[in-house]
């Protein structure tokens, strides 16, 4: 049972394994981007807005408009 237990402990690690890399390749590649203040206003505009899209179609597939 322990041996059970401590396997079941590492899946939470693996997760933020997984995650941590995902997130360190998309994030790379936007880095140089920041550099130039045009291009930073653009990228920054590009997240938050595909954050607010992909947030609305979430609501609305879920069917969590209060409205």
């Amino acid at each position: 049972m322990k041996s059970f237990i401590l396997n079941l402990l590492r899946y939470p690690k693996f997760l933020a394994l997984i995650i941590g890399g995902v997130l360190s390749i998309v994030i790379a590649p936007m880095l140089p981007l920041l550099q130039k203040p045009v291009t930073a206003i653009a990228t920054i505009t590009a997240l938050v807005s595909g954050f607010i899209g992909v947030s609305l179609v979430l609501r609305a597939m879920l069917g969590l408009d209060v409205a």
